[in-house]
């Protein structure tokens, strides 16, 4: 048995699918037949081929014509004899490899592309690249792993899940998840929550103990991956899933319950997405809201920025789904861990420091007006809030708000509608922004604590990084008190206040939330149901007596017992 973090509970039994990196290493050295690597050129780019036709035939089925044109792009590649004929040409003048031919002459294509001042020729570098690999690997008889092209149900085996990884996944097929690193708050595990999957993750070593199809048992409610299993453990674990399917059909009756305490006060229980998709889930598990739509998943898996009317399209969708139930949208947040292909950004030392988020946009601002126009255009089909994410200084607020007003008076000029009850507010994740919150609350119309950068930052402890992993600690003192002084900032002027990190979802974290007065809690759809069960055997009045004790505690463990004392 491997031992992990239990990251998005459930049981899955299944195949492991190995989603890892290929090594696509070889020895340069002379060759004696050219023929012979020219026909093993052209048998790896058949192959190519193939799978890419495949992927985009996928592709066109689940996401729609446009996704699918990226491997269009892809296809005219190989088929392009400005490309290949010069590594033809490399293979018989120069008696080298065909690995060599095809990368010496991709790369110099790449540069080329590069280093124009054409936008879309220099997209065209990033679509050479992934098309490198793919045949490289068929050259060096290496498997590629092709997630779209699942068809049968597995369980993925990874050392880590970029969020363009699981935006590839087939959901019909992945029951669940493993990896070798992560957190509760890694966007693997975040995005196995908003699957519905179980995920285990942080295991260390679940890559290299687990051979392609091998059968896996993932226990996403302890935290365990058992590989091989035998036939009684199998058992075992079906009786447990059948187990776990009966405490989701109790949760399941209060789908349509407002979150009441025991002592008759509401709070608002919202979701997190990622896509249209996702609001469907949001439905089916009782949201009264979106807390959170993370709108970077729009700008994945393509080879170029969304346009404004295919940005329009999927707010207006997600609005209209949810009626006039309140949909927060955070523009475009990339940086970290989130990287886009076609943005030629710069490599930094410590990337979840650095331009990301509000910077990236106020910068670049032809992409953030893009966004805010959709975004307005899209307001009159619900009840549209938005926020701007990494903000450190008022500077910035007032500079994001600027454009917006901007633009919204552009699009009057035009013609178009927008609401005039939109809601503009900031995530709260840098500690200098929740030290001089009062300063802020005067200003946005809300708050929205995003607890998964703000833990980070204010313990020093990159919540990727597994060796300082022990700093994580959503309900150290310091993290209280910082949520402390929004939530009082906040209602002091009147205004609401939000929580979109994981920690809205943690039962732990969750009765001392209600006590410091958070007014919605937002997180993965599937946690809605049993946080809604929690709250309403809770007390809120009991709950915030407690309050100036959660605040004096002195460390984080002291504070989980506590909890657990008062509430068992």
């Amino acid at each position: 048995m491997i031992q992990g973090i239990a990251a998005s509970h459930g049981i899955a039994i299944a195949k492991a699918y190995q989603l890892v990196t290929p090594e696509l290493t070889y020895e340069k050295k002379s060759i004696d037949d050219p023929n012979k690597e020219t026909e093993r050129l052209e048998k790896a780019l058949a192959t190519a081929k193939g799978e890419l036709e495949k992927i985009r035939e996928h592709t066109r089925k689940e996401m729609g014509d446009e996704h699918a044109e990226i491997f269009s792009a892809h296809l005219l590649i190989l088929d392009d004899p400005e490309m290949i004929n010069p590594i033809k040409d490399k293979i018989k003048s120069e008696n080298v490899l065909a690995e060599a031919a095809l990368e010496e002459t991709t790369n110099m294509f790449v540069d080329m592309f590069k280093n124009m001042d054409n936008a879309y020729m220099q997209e065209r570098a990033a679509d050479i690249q992934d098309v490198t690999k793919r045949v490289l690997a068929h050259l060096l008889g290496v498997t590629v792993p092709n997630p779209a092209l699942i068809d049968e149900e597995v369980i993925i085996i990874a050392n880590d899940l970029t969020p363009s990884d699981t935006a590839q996944l087939n959901r019909e097929f992945v029951r669940g998840f493993a990896t070798d690193i992560g957190g509760r708050t890694s966007h693997s595990a975040i995005m196995a929550r908003s699957l519905e999957i179980p995920a285990v993750v942080g295991t260390k070593e679940i890559t290299g103990s687990v051979k392609q199809d091998d059968m896996v048992i993932i226990d996403g409610i302890e935290g365990n991956v058992i590989v091989n299993p035998t036939d009684g453990q199998i058992d075992e674990y079906k009786e447990k899933q059948a187990t776990f399917e009966r405490q989701k059909e109790e949760w399941a009756k209060l789908k349509g319950e407002p979150t009441i305490t025991e002592d008759k006060e509401q709070v608002e229980l919202a979701a997190n997405i990622g896509t249209p998709d996702d609001v469907e889930s949001v439905l089916t598990n009782g949201g009264e809201g979106i807390g959170l739509y993370r709108t970077e998943f729009l700008y994945m898996g393509k080879s170029q920025l969304p346009t404004e009317d295919e940005q329009f399209d999927a707010y207006k969708s997600v609005l209209e789904k949810m009626e006039d139930k309140p949909v927060v949208v955070r523009t475009l947040d990339i940086g970290g861990d989130k990287e886009l292909s076609y943005l030629d950004l710069p490599d930094e030392l410590n990337p979840f420091l650095g331009f990301r988020a509000i910077r990236f946009c106020l910068e670049n601002e032809d992409v953030f007006r893009t966004q805010l126009r959709a975004l307005l255009r899209a307001s009159v089909y619900g009840n549209l809030k938005i926020m701007f994410p990494m903000v450190a200084t008022l500077e910035e607020f007032r500079q994001a708000k600027g454009v917006l007003l901007d633009e919204k008076e552009n699009l009057k000029d035009e013609g178009n509608s927008i609401s005039d009850n939109i809601e503009i507010g900031i995530m709260v994740e840098i500690p200098s922004t929740a030290v001089i919150a009062r300063q802020f609350a005067k200003e946005v119309d809300f708050f929205s604590i995003g607890t998964n950068d703000l833990i980070q930052y204010t313990m020093a402890a990159d919540r990727m990084n597994e060796r300082v992993s022990y700093l994580y600690q959503p309900y150290h003192p310091a993290i209280l008190n910082l949520i402390n002084t929004v939530i009082e900032a906040a209602h002091h002027e009147d205004k609401w206040v939000g929580m979109c990190g994981e920690m809205a979802g943690d039962s732990i974290a969750i009765p001392a939330l209600l006590g410091l007065g958070l007014d919605e809690f937002s997180m993965s759809a599937t946690s809605i149901l049993p946080a809604r069960t929690q709250i309403r055997g809770l007390s809120k009045e009991k709950m915030s007596s407690y309050k100036d004790k959660f605040l004096s505690m002195g460390t984080a463990e002291e504070v989980v017992e506590f909890v657990k004392e008062k509430t068992e």
